[in-house]
């Protein structure tokens, strides 16, 4: 097949990255003739044709020009199949991973001061991008989609009802599961300054208000008189405030294995996640994970099992009680373990296979 592939910008690290350095790899090994669209790409990309798709103007309409100038590029080749994971103008498949704008700026006003709730959402960037994503979302422009999660298909039902949701295709997450299973936890304890006695909690994560950070180290303030609780926080995010002594800062880390190797119970309480890798990578660890149900990736967890979800991220009593019950049953959990990266570009692919053949038979 003749493949083009949208992906606005790339750079060498992140979940989102990977998924997308395997899925081309894997395009061009299969002998695909594979193109990508982007506007600004680092890394390598080893036998994909790229078309730079240059992009300027203010940051309210960045996203709608790239989708135009995709949209212009698309027009000078014929294609198999387009695959878009981003927001743009026409598809054959769409990936949803990163959820729906609206339902984003829906949380965000859920939880945010009284006095900032009215602001939320204004402005010419979120008007454009919800309207860019409900052209996104038309059946008449996107023929298949793509979802991480059945809390992301639930949204698409609610807010683009005329979507068919037979044209909607669940493809979990995939994770590299034998790098999460090789690191030394001695050896990264000893590197984190965590004695042997400690409980460690990891948050792993860049997005401040969106990955529920703040409540977490608010917690840990609280907590300052129970000596062998910690927390690792794993994030390229500059933090606000005062620290917590119990609380590590280790900054991104290219092995963020190591810190989940350190770690006993991962953390992460987010108000909005379409399905994070970071609970994936978590169960590929061996550790459990306390999430709220505003993460699709809560739909992996069985309460006790293999972690716990909240209703709340705000609720310090409920974590804590949470974590005590991990204290208490200290080791690692028995949970199934997550998908595979190679075999979620399988499930990608055969989607990707999917809407070539039903363009064929147009």
């Amino acid at each position: 097949m003749k493949l083009a592939l949208i992906r606005r910008q790339f750079s060498a690290t992140g979940g989102a990255e990977l998924y997308v350095q395997r899925l081309l790899g894997a395009l061009v090994a299969a002998g695909h003739e594979t193109h990508l669209f982007a506007e600004k790409w680092q890394g390598q990309a080893a036998g994909v044709q790229f078309h730079g798709i240059p992009v300027s103007g203010a940051r309210a309409e960045r996203p709608l020009r790239f989708a135009e100038g995709v949209e212009a590029a698309l027009r000078q080749e014929k294609f198999d199949c387009v695959f878009s994971l981003e927001r743009t103008l026409r598809q054959d498949v769409y990936r949803a991973g990163d959820g729906l704008h609206r339902v984003w700026l829906q949380r965000r006003k859920q939880f945010a001061p009284w006095w900032k709730r009215p602001l939320v959402g204004l402005g010419a960037f979120h008007r454009n991008m919800m309207a860019l994503e409900a052209r996104t979302f038309d059946p008449a422009n996107t023929k298949h989609i793509i979802v991480n999660s059945e809390m992301v298909r639930g949204e698409i039902a609610q807010h683009f009802p005329a979507f068919p949701q037979e044209r909607i295709h669940l493809v979990r997450n995939g994770v590299d599961v034998r790098r999460f299973q090789t690191a030394d936890r001695t050896a990264a304890r000893r590197r984190f300054g965590l004695q042997a006695d400690d409980f460690a909690l990891v948050f792993v994560g860049s997005g401040w208000e969106r990955k529920g950070l703040p409540w977490l180290l608010k917690f840990m303030a609280a907590r300052t008189n129970d000596s062998k609780l910690k927390l690792l926080v794993v994030t390229r995010d500059r933090i606000r405030g005062k620290v917590s002594p119990n609380v590590i800062l280790t900054g991104p880390l290219s092995d963020v294995e190591a810190a989940y190797a350190a770690g006993d119970l991962l953390t992460f309480l987010p108000i909005y996640e379409p399905c994070s890798n970071v609970v994936t990578e978590a169960h590929a660890t061996g550790i459990p994970a306390i999430t709220t149900r505003f993460n699709g990736a809560a739909e992996l967890i069985t309460p006790g099992i293999n972690g716990h979800v909240l209703d709340d991220p705000g609720d310090a009593a409920t974590l804590g009680a949470c974590i005590d019950h991990w204290r208490a049953h200290p080791g690692a959990v028995a949970t199934p373990q997550p998908l595979d990266l190679d075999l979620n570009v399988q499930q990608t692919l055969q989607v990707l296979a999917l809407a070539a053949h039903a363009r064929d038979s147009a």
